[in-house]
C-alpha cells in the first residue's frame, strides 16, 4: 500500500480450485448423456474473457419428446418409491453438492460471470440447503396436505421446468428439489448461456444412482423451451425468467390442463426512512442492487429515501460505490463481476443512455479501468429521477439504481406501488410498528425489513401482478407440485 487509505491496492487472489470442462456436452435423458438428434451444438463462453468453455447440445422437438417419454416412464416407479427412500436420494444429492462445492462455485463463476465470493458463499450452499430441506418434507407431506383417505397426496406428474441464467445452479435446485420430494419427474431446461452447472448436476444425479428418467436435462435456446411448454404430455410448467416470455408461456398454456407457475421480473422498491440506521441501510442497498451485477429479479432497483436524509444517504452511497472492486470474477477480492452476455450488456447500456437523456444525474464508478475483454458495466446510480422516467419504470436487470425521495410514509407507499411489478421490497426503519404498517400496504410477494436479498428454503418466494404467480420454497412451494 502506498499513499493515503484511498490508494489501497489488493494483491490478486484468484480461486485456485481447478475444474475439468469437457470439450462437448450432450443432453441428459433417461439417466445418460447422449448427442442431440439434430446433431447441432453451440458454444458457451466465459463472459469475463469471451473465451469458449465448451460445446453444448442444442435440443429439438425430437429430443424433448424423448426426454418427456423417459420422465413419463419413470413417473410410476418414482411415485411408488417410499417417501423415506425419495428423501435419501435428495439427501445424497445435497451431500454431493457440498462435497463438490468449490468445483461447482468455480464453474458457475466461469460460465455466469458473477464473483466467486457469491457463488462460493451463497449460491452453492443455498442450492444444497434446498435439497436438504425438501428431503425432510418427503415423509411429511400427508401432514401438511391431508387427504380424505389419509394417504399421501398425489404428485402432479411430469414437470417441465425452465430456468434463467442469473442463478443457474440455485434455480435448478429450487425447481428440482420440491418436484422430486412430491413424487414428480422432471424435464429441466437451463438457460442457453449457463448450462454447465446444470450438466454437472446431472453427473451428481448419476453418482447418487437416481433412477433413470426421474430428472432429464435438455439444453438449447428459446426454441427448446417452447417445445417443452407445448408438449402434450407435460402436466406442469414452472418458469423463472422475463415477464415477456412469461406472458408468452401463459398464452400457450391457456386452455390446456397444464398447471403453471411463473416467477418473473421486478422493479423492487427499497425504502429508507429518516429513523433508519443509515450505514446499515447503505450496505443493504449495495446488496440489493449491485450483487450479481444487479442481474436479480428481486433487485432493489428503486431506492426511495425520506427527503430529510436524502443528502446523507446519497453521499454515503457514492462513497460506498467507489469502494466496490470491479473485475475478474475468479478473484476473491472482486465485488462486481461480468455481465452475463453481450445482449444483456447492450440492454443495460440502452437504459443508462435513456436515463441520461431524460435528465437524471448519472453517478458511475469511474475510478478503475475495466478489463480489455469481456462484458463489463460500471455500477451506477441516478439521482433526480422522476416516477415517469424509463429507468424508474422498466426492469433493467443490471447494476443501475434509480434514486427518488419522499416526504411522508403515504407518499413512500404510493411510490413503492407505482409499478406494474410486485415481486419484492425492502423497508429500513428503527421502528418495528412502522415497518409492519408499511409492509402491510406494499403490494409485493416478499418484503424484507432492515435487510435485503435474504433467502431460506423454508420461506416462500414469488410475486404478484407482472411478477408472476405461485410460490417456490416452504410449504407454499410444495403445493404447486401436488395434485
Amino acid at each position: 500500500m502506498t499513499g493515503s487509505a484511498a490508494n489501497w491496492q489488493y494483491a490478486p487472489a484468484p480461486e485456485s480450485t481447478k475444474v475439468e470442462i469437457k470439450t462437448q456436452y450432450g443432453l441428459f435423458i433417461d439417466g445418460a448423456f447422449r448427442d442431440p438428434m439434430s446433431g447441432r451444438f453451440f458454444d458457451t463462453i466465459n463472459p469475463a474473457t469471451e473465451a469458449p468453455l465448451a460445446r453444448i447440445a442444442e435440443a429439438d422437438g425430437r429430443d424433448v419428446d424423448s426426454a418427456v417419454q423417459a420422465a413419463r416412464k419413470a413417473l410410476k416407479r418414482w411415485r411408488r418409491t417410499p417417501a423415506i427412500e425419495r428423501a435419501k436420494y435428495l439427501y445424497r444429492i445435497a451431500r454431493r453438492i457440498q462435497e463438490r462445492a468449490r468445483e461447482l462455485a468455480v464453474l458457475e463463476t466461469m460460465n455466469n460471470g458473477k464473483p466467486i465470493r457469491e457463488t462460493r458463499d451463497e449460491d452453492v450452499p443455498l442450492a444444497a440447503a434446498h435439497f436438504f430441506h425438501h428431503a425432510g418434507w418427503c415423509d411429511k407431506l400427508h401432514f401438511a396436505f391431508p387427504t380424505s383417505d389419509g394417504k399421501h397426496p398425489a404428485s402432479v406428474g411430469v414437470c417441465g421446468q425452465i430456468i434463467p441464467w442469473n442463478f443457474p445452479l440455485l434455480m435448478a435446485a429450487w425447481k428440482i428439489a420440491p418436484a422430486l420430494a412430491c413424487g414428480n419427474t422432471v424435464v429441466l431446461k437451463p438457460a442457453e448461456t449457463t448450462s454447465l452447472t446444470a450438466l454437472r448436476l446431472a453427473e451428481i444425479l448419476q453418482e447418487v444412482d437416481l433412477p433413470p428418467g426421474v430428472v432429464n436435462i435438455i439444453t438449447g435456446g428459446g426454441e427448446s423451451g417452447r417445445e417443452i411448454v407445448a408438449h402434450h404430455d407435460i402436466d406442469k410448467i414452472a418458469f423463472t425468467g422475463s415477464t415477456e416470455v412469461g406472458r408468452s408461456i401463459a398464452t400457450s398454456v391457456a386452455g390446456t390442463k397444464k398447471r403453471l407457475t411463473l416467477e418473473l421480473g421486478g422493479k423492487s422498491p427499497n425504502i429508507i426512512f429518516a429513523d433508519a440506521a443509515i450505514d446499515q441501510a447503505i450496505e443493504g442497498v449495495v446488496s440489493a442492487i449491485w450483487a450479481n451485477q444487479g442481474q436479480v429479479c428481486c433487485a432493489g432497483s428503486r431506492l426511495l429515501v425520506e427527503e430529510s436524509v436524502a443528502d446523507e444517504v446519497i453521499a454515503k452511497l457514492r462513497h460506498r460505490m467507489k469502494s466496490l472492486r470491479v473485475g475478474d470474477p475468479l478473484d476473491k477480492n472482486t465485488d462486481v463481476g461480468a455481465i452475463n452476455s453481450r445482449a444483456q450488456l447492450d440492454r443495460i447500456e440502452h437504459y443508462i443512455k435513456a436515463g441520461i437523456a431524460e435528465g437524471a444525474a448519472h453517478n458511475a464508478h469511474n475510478d478503475v479501468a475495466l478489463p480489455p475483454k469481456g462484458f463489463w458495466c460500471r455500477p451506477c446510480f441516478f439521482t433526480g429521477v422522476q416516477p415517469a422516467h424509463t429507468i424508474a419504470r422498466e426492469e433493467i436487470f443490471g447494476p443501475v439504481l434509480a434514486v427518488m425521495t419522499f416526504r411522508t410514509p403515504d407518499e413512500a407507499v404510493a411510490r413503492a406501488n407505482n409499478t406494474m411489478y410486485g415481486l419484492s421490497a425492502g423497508i429500513w426503519t428503527s421502528r418495528g410498528s412502522k415497518a409492519y404498517e408499511i409492509a402491510r400496504q406494499i403490494k409485493a410477494g416478499v418484503i424484507w425489513c432492515n435487510t435485503f436479498n435474504q433467502f431460506d428454503p423454508a420461506a416462500p418466494f414469488g410475486g404478484y401482478r407482472e411478477s408472476g404467480f405461485g410460490r417456490e420454497g416452504g410449504r407454499s412451494g410444495l403445493a404447486a407440485y401436488l395434485a
